[in-house]
């Protein structure tokens, strides 16, 4: 699956007429994140990345593992994102986190459109942002915040055995994982990227805020 004009045209499309389920923040922050579509490079999808010597025009998605010294989900696989401010749209929220955490610079031109927001149980409402960031060369990772960053072909995420599935203490709210490589990614990271995949790439109406998170990604 190629990163061109096509991909972009299909879905942006599908974003355009996607009726968005936002939800009310309560008690909740607001939070944004950004679903970044980047060329795959060579070399960069599972292992620890530094920019590949090679290239690819494949497509793929910008994630990153989260820094071990950080107090809340460290080590865990995620999409660049934060806190929207005060004032901020979960657009500009999103882009400048992507600047901050691993220093991509994107005008607004290059969103897409927005996701179902999904609420977390450490208290936050995340908005994602489909965003596209083509070849994105000269990546660095903010050490504060980010161990490493990772290009993930697209084409990971449309895995038959995905996504997995376990039974939560609600019945009606089954634990959700994306499989990557040998191992898997948690929700909410995951119920993102699995809403991604079915509504912008496989063209199917899927709602993803009832999947539960695993007790470790609660925190």
């Amino acid at each position: 699956m190629l990163l061109d004009a096509g991909l972009r045209a299909t879905i942006a499309g599908r974003l355009a007429s996607w009726p968005v389920q936002a939800l009310d923040l309560g008690e909740h922050r607001h939070a944004a994140v950004a679903v970044a579509l980047i060329e795959e490079g060579t070399g960069a999808a599972l292992p620890h990345m530094h920019e590949p010597a090679g290239w690819s025009l494949a497509a793929a998605l910008l994630l990153t593992r989260r820094a071990s010294g950080l107090n809340r989900h460290a080590g865990q696989w995620a999409l660049p994102g934060g806190r929207v401010d005060p004032g901020e749209t979960a657009e500009q929220a999103a882009l400048r986190e992507l600047h901050e955490e691993v220093g991509l610079q994107l005008g607004p031109e290059t969103v897409l459109g927005r996701l179902d927001d999904y609420a977390t149980r450490s208290g936050y409402v995340i908005t994602p942002v489909v965003v596209w960031a083509g070849a994105a060369t000269g990546l660095v990772p903010s050490p504060a915040e980010v161990a490493s960053i990772h290009r993930i072909p697209l084409e990971e995420f449309m895995r038959t055995d995905a996504p997995l599935l376990e039974p939560s203490e609600d019945p009606a709210r089954p634990i959700l994982r994306m499989p990557v490589g040998q191992g898997w990614i948690a929700a909410p990271t995951a119920a993102v990227l699995y809403q991604f995949r079915e509504v912008c790439v496989a063209g199917r109406p899927t709602r993803v805020a009832h999947f539960e998170q695993p007790l470790f990604a609660r925190r």
